[in-house]
C-alpha cells in the first residue's frame, strides 16, 4: 500500500473512523476488482432495479425451497429462555458446544446480560454411538459445579437426528447418581429444524409442568383463589413482567408468572456474581397446579401447554400480546372476573390518562401506514394498538404465522376502517417483505433489529419493537404491556415520527419553513 497505515499503539482509531482511511479504502477497491470478480455496476445497478417491481415480487413470493432472513429464531432458543424462568434452573442443552453458545450469545446481545447454560458436547462419536454417556457425565458435572436447585434438558437438531431419548437418559443418569433421584430434571424435545422458538418455548413449559404436576389428567386436583399467568417468549420480559405484578398487586390477586426471567435478565452490578436471579420457585411451580385458571399473555406461545393445564382442571384464558387500550381493558376485566374483585382505581386513572395522550397525538398518528413483522401474537397486538391510534397496519408478517393466524389478523382488520388495506402473510421472510415494501410502499417499519437492512434499502424508517433488538440498549426494561406499556410504546413510535420529520426538514433556506420547534 501506498499510504502510511493510520492506526497504531500510540494513535487507537475505532473503526468507524479506520476503514474510511486512504489505505483500507484502496485495500477494499483491490479485493473487490482482484477477487471478489462481481458484476459490472451497471449490471447491479439493472439487477437491484428489477428485484423492486411487481415482476420480481410474483417470483419472490412462488419460491419454496428457500427461506430468506425469516422472523424467527430456533426452537431451543425459546426453551432456554423458558427454563432460566424458573428458580436456580440450569439449561442443559443435549447436543454440541456450537450450538449453546449460539443460543447463550442470541439472548445476551438482546438482554445485555451473561446468560448461563450448559452443554453435553456430543462430537462425532456421540452421533455415532448416541449421546447417553454425555448426558451421564454432563450432568454430574452441572450439579456438582453450578449447583442448581433444578437442571431443564432441551435438545438440538443433532440429539433429533439420531434419536435420543431425554427420559431413558435421564433416568439413566440418575441411576449412574449423576444427580440425585429425586433432584428435578424436566426435559423438552426441541429439534431446531422444524417450528421455531415460540414451538420451544412451548415445549419447555409443558416440560416442567409435566415434571412438577405429573402426565395423567386429574380432573380432581383442589383449587385455591391463586392465578397462573405465562407471558410467552417476550423480549420486553423484564419490563412486563414486572408491570404484571404490579398490576396484580393493585388488585390483591396472588398471581404466580409461570417463567418468570424479570430478574434472571437484569441482575444487578453491586459486586456479587449471580448465576441464577429470581424465576419463579420451584415450590410455586408445584403449586400452581391447584390455581383457580392459568391466562396465557401470547397465545401462539403456549397452545401444548395450555391444554395441558385445561386437563388439570383449570380455565384458562388466551391473548394475543395484549397491548394499547383494549387489548389491557380485556385483560383488566378477566383479572376482575377471575378474582371477583373491581378494577383498581389507580389502573383507571392510568386508562385515562393513556387516551389523553393518544389524544394529544394522533394528528401525527393518524392515517400513517406501517409494516409490522415478527412474531404471531405480536404482530396481532401491535396491529390492533395501532389502528386505535388510528394508524393503518397495512403488511403484517410472521413466518411462524399459520392460516388460521392470518384469519385471525384478517379478522382484526376488518372490524376497524383503520384495516381496511392490511393483509397478513403467514410462513413468509424478512425478503418477501422487502418486495411488499418496495410494491406498496408504507411510512414506518415495526420489527426488530434485523430490519435495519430493509430500512437502508428501502429508506422506510424502522421502529424497534420486539425481540431481538441488538442494536440498542435497554428496550427491554421497559414495559409495552398495560396501559403504561402502551404509553411506552406510544412515545417510541412517536419519537420516531418526529425524529423523521425533522431529518426531511432541516436544509437551511430550502426544507426549513417545517423545521418546528413545536411538534
Amino acid at each position: 500500500m501506498s499510504h502510511p497505515v493510520s492506526q497504531s499503539a500510540d494513535k487507537v482509531i475505532d473503526h468507524f473512523t479506520l476503514f474510511r482511511q486512504p489505505e483500507y479504502k484502496e485495500l477494499l477497491e483491490r479485493k473487490k476488482t482482484e477477487f471478489e470478480y462481481g458484476h459490472s455496476d451497471e449490471e447491479v445497478a439493472r439487477v437491484s432495479a428489477w428485484t423492486k417491481t411487481e415482476e420480481y415480487k410474483e417470483k419472490n413470493f412462488a419460491r419454496e425451497a428457500v427461506v430468506i432472513n425469516p422472523t424467527k429464531a430456533c426452537q431451543p432458543i425459546g426453551a432456554m429462555f423458558a427454563a432460566q424462568g424458573f428458580e436456580g434452573t440450569l439449561p442443559f442443552v443435549h447436543g454440541s458446544q456450537g450450538c449453546v453458545a449460539y443460543y447463550r450469545t442470541h439472548l445476551t446481545r438482546h438482554f445485555k446480560e451473561p446468560n448461563s447454560a450448559v452443554s453435553s458436547s456430543m462430537t462425532e462419536d456421540a452421533a455415532v454411538f448416541g449421546g447417553l454417556n454425555n448426558m451421564i457425565d454432563g450432568l454430574a458435572n452441572a450439579y456438582a459445579l453450578y449447583k442448581p436447585k433444578m437442571i431443564a434438558v432441551l435438545t438440538t437438531c443433532m440429539a433429533e437426528v439420531i434419536g435420543d431419548d431425554l427420559s431413558g437418559f435421564i433416568n439413566n443418569a440418575k441411576n449412574k447418581e449423576s444427580v440425585p433421584a429425586d433432584f428435578p430434571v424436566p426435559f423438552a424435545h426441541t429439534p431446531a429444524f422444524v417450528g421455531s422458538h415460540i414451538v420451544g418455548y412451548d415445549n419447555m413449559i409443558k416440560g416442567v409442568l409435566t415434571h412438577f404436576w405429573g402426565t395423567s389428567e386429574n380432573f380432581d386436583t383442589p383449587k385455591n383463589e391463586t392465578i397462573n399467568l405465562i407471558p410467552g417468549f417476550d423480549g420486553f420480559a423484564v419490563g412486563n413482567n414486572r408491570e404484571l405484578k404490579r398490576i396484580a398487586g393493585l388488585f390483591g390477586i396472588d398471581l404466580t408468572i409461570l417463567s418468570d426471567v424479570s430478574d434472571n435478565f437484569d441482575t444487578p452490578a453491586d459486586g456479587e456474581y449471580r448465576m441464577y436471579d429470581g424465576g419463579t420457585p420451584l415450590e410455586a411451580t408445584k403449586e400452581a397446579v391447584h390455581a383457580k385458571a392459568t391466562i396465557s399473555m401470547q397465545e401462539y406461545c403456549t397452545p401444548q401447554s395450555l391444554q395441558f393445564i385445561k386437563e388439570k382442571g383449570q380455565q384458562v384464558a388466551k391473548y394475543n400480546y395484549p397491548m394499547g387500550v383494549t387489548g389491557t381493558d380485556e385483560l383488566l376485566l378477566k383479572l376482575a372476573e377471575l378474582s371477583g374483585k373491581p378494577v383498581p382505581a389507580e389502573l383507571k386513572l392510568e386508562r385515562g390518562r393513556l387516551v389523553d395522550a393518544i389524544a394529544d397525538s394522533h394528528t401525527h398518528l393518524h392515517g400513517k401506514r406501517f409494516a409490522v413483522y415478527g412474531d404471531p401474537d405480536f404482530c396481532l397486538g401491535m396491529s390492533k394498538f395501532l389502528m386505535e391510534l388510528g394508524a393503518e397496519p397495512v403488511h403484517i408478517l410472521s413466518t411462524s404465522g399459520s392460516k388460521k393466524w392470518e384469519k385471525q389478523v384478517q379478522k382484526v382488520l376488518d372490524a376497524s376502517p383503520f384495516g381496511k388495506s392490511g393483509k397478513a402473510y403467514g410462513g413468509k421472510d424478512l425478503w418477501h417483505l422487502r418486495s411488499l415494501l418496495f410494491t406498496d410502499k408504507v411510512d414506518y417499519i415495526i420489527g426488530n433489529s434485523y430490519g435495519k437492512y430493509l430500512e437502508r434499502d428501502t429508506k422506510i424508517p424502522l421502529i424497534r419493537l420486539t425481540y431481538p433488538i441488538f442494536d440498542r440498549h435497554h428496550h427491554h426494561r421497559y414495559p409495552t404491556w398495560g396501559y403504561q406499556g402502551a404509553l411506552n410504546v406510544l412515545v417510541r413510535i412517536l419519537d420516531r415520527i418526529f425524529e423523521d420529520m425533522d431529518a426531511n426538514t432541516n436544509i437551511v433556506g430550502e426544507t426549513d419553513y417545517s423545521f418546528d420547534l413545536v411538534r
